[in-house]
């Protein structure tokens, strides 16, 4: 798969999907079922590690909803009894989501809004947010560029093309917490800085901004339910659901094509 030919033009939606289904960022994915259905549970049981920076209350303590909303916003198996191998994404969904996300982009750039894009999946997810990053700037928008010297979790949190993320020990690291953003969050209104319009990230860099009430996009991977529950609820405005670390980060890229171009921006690839 890591020899698989990448469209180098827009793809339609129709190639889009195709393309999504063959490196297996939707379609048959691979996170297993047993691991989806343990993160589920895990967040109905009030395991804040799953929550991603949203405040859940009681709402979700039943696993069996948790998965419908999963089924109906992500495309994994509705079947309760359906408990391990194969899961799913539906690619329509996520193109689908792609689409809304790009509405959401193209009024960002009509505002010439402030920006702040952050991932905690630096190794499969931060081209996709450089390259929108670089076009929302080329078309007027201001990224927002984060406070010095910031710490959270036990190391660092820096911005590299545009991107915030969590640095530990000279690595990019994988990270599901909400409290780097808190800490970006927090710093801008000590200094007396306005906060972004628009947050786009993913996990707790989402789930954070969504929660303080910003207007928050992003990704989410189907064993993630949190930030596909907020969207539910409107604390998110628009989730896509794809697998968020395939074999080759370059598969995003006729994703992320089709997602500028949608939006009406040119890609700064």
């Amino acid at each position: 798969m890591g020899h698989m030919p990448i469209p180098s033009a827009v793809p339609s939606r129709a190639e889009l999907i195709d393309h999504l289904v063959r490196t297996r960022i939707a379609g048959d994915v691979a996170t297993p079922r047993e691991n989806n259905l343990s993160h589920y549970r895990k967040l109905a049981n009030g395991d804040r590690h799953y929550w991603l920076g949203l405040e859940l209350g009681d709402r979700w303590t039943d696993e069996q909803d948790v998965l419908a909303v999963m089924a109906e916003r992500c495309g994994v198996v509705d079947d309760p009894q359906h408990r391990s191998g194969q899961d799913t994404i539906d690619p329509e969904l996520t193109v689908g989501a792609l689409d809304r996300m790009a509405s959401v982009l193209r009024k960002a750039a009509e505002a010439s809004e402030r920006v702040l894009f952050a991932t905690g999946h630096p190794g499969g997810l931060l081209e996709v947010h450089r390259a929108t990053a670089a076009a929302l700037r080329a078309a007027g928008c201001e990224i927002v560029e984060i406070p010095g010297g910031l710490q959270a979790d036990e190391g660092y949190v820096f911005q590299f093309c545009d991107v915030a993320m969590l640095e530990r020990g000279a690595t990019l690291w994988h990270t599901h917490s909400p409290a780097p953003m808190a800490a970006i969050l927090d710093a801008l209104a000590h200094e007396g800085r306005p906060l972004p319009d628009l947050v786009v990230a993913d996990h707790g860099w989402a789930g954070c901004a969504g929660q303080r009430g910003i207007d928050a996009v992003g990704y989410a991977d189907c064993n993630d339910p949190a930030l596909f529950l907020g969207e539910s609820e409107g604390t998110l405005s628009v989730v896509v659901p794809l697998d968020d670390h395939v074999t080759n980060p370059r598969f995003y890229d006729a994703m992320t094509a089709y997602l500028l171009d949608a939006a009406g921006l040119t890609a700064q690839f």
